[in-house]
């Protein structure tokens, strides 16, 4: 029986300090082939690779990749039912390396293995926007998410009228909330429980924890991703600069549709491991300084670039 899970690992100590080097132009077709023959992009579908026709260019979908651990698969196992197949490409990030485990129920999946690593690691390694090229949008999720009164495809419908390039759902008021924008909000009126479908998120910008970005904006976005930076802290913030326009109008959280955000630690926390989440803490808040000086650095350096937010306040930290 050959299964078409596609299994990618790394097993290789991660100890080693990384070398920073200059970042490459863009790749272009190359000069000894003629451009028709080139593809430029790919995507994360199967092949069947014994008999049968050459598949045609299937419908777009989108495409949800989640950090995962054996210990939370059922929590998984709830979350990926909920995305259909056929509108959705699922792709799991096994930061513990537990691969085989998780059963057949999980072929459709495309399975990257490497262990002690963050969602942001994998997805700047996995999800080069060349990759992800033909997916409309990219959910990028905690694996701690339930979902009982979330639908992507409802999700997707409001943000399409909505015109959302950076977005996420809202955050059920029972979840382990960071920032108060991010919280489900209802309609005014005290006749009216109803939600409203969405909210403009003022400070433009979302969490890493749920966030959904266009094509577009994951091009944008996935260049801030610094190769050593592995826990994002501080990239949320700039996230509406990759709404491509007005970040108070493409960038918003989607009420009608809403998680709950459980708050399992993960890294350096499993087994109430305090200690271990304070390093966390600690590395991520380093590593969001870090981020902010080479922002402050590219700005300065780059005479041609005009930030179309310097006029404005700061935006809000809540």
């Amino acid at each position: 029986m050959i299964k078409s899970r596609k299994i990618l690992r790394d097993d290789r100590g991660h100890h080693q300090r990384p070398r920073r080097r200059p970042s490459s132009p863009p790749a272009t077709v190359s000069p000894a082939l003629p451009k028709g023959i080139v593809h430029q992009t790919t995507n994360l579908e199967m092949v069947a690779s014994l008999a049968g026709n050459i598949p045609e260019q299937q419908q777009k979908k989108s495409l949800l990749a989640v950090p995962v651990g054996i210990k939370n698969k059922n929590v998984v196992d709830k979350l990926v039912s909920k995305f259909p197949a056929s509108d959705f490409t699922v792709m799991l990030f096994h930061y513990d390396g537990a691969v085989e485990q998780w059963g057949d129920e999980f072929d459709r999946a495309v399975h990257v293995a490497a262990k002690g690593q963050t969602k942001l690691w994998f997805a700047k390694r996995f999800l080069h926007p060349d990759v992800v090229d033909d997916y409309d949008y990219v959910f990028l999720w905690d694996e701690d998410i339930e979902v009982d009164a979330f639908d992507p495809v409802r999700y997707l419908a409001v943000v399409r009228r909505e015109g959302l390039e950076v977005s996420q759902p809202a955050l059920d008021r029972a979840s382990e909330i960071h920032h108060a924008h991010t919280a489900r909000r209802l309609a005014a009126g005290p006749n009216n429980p109803e939600p409203t479908d969405v909210h403009r998120a003022a400070a433009g910008w979302m969490e890493v924890m749920v966030p959904v970005l266009s094509r577009k904006a994951w091009r944008c976005a996935w260049g801030m991703l610094q190769n050593d930076l592995i826990h994002g802290w501080g990239l949320h913030y700039k996230l509406g600069y990759c709404a491509g326009g007005d970040r108070a109008r493409n960038v918003g959280v989607v009420d009608s549709e809403y998680v709950l955000h459980r708050g399992v630690p993960v890294l350096g926390g499993g087994g109430g491991n305090s200690a271990g989440r304070a390093a966390v803490r600690r590395r991520s808040f380093k590593e969001m300084q870090i981020f902010q000086k080479r922002w402050n650095a590219a700005v300065a350096e780059d005479q041609d670039w005009t930030d179309p937010y310097a006029a404005q306040a700061p935006a809000a930290v809540s």
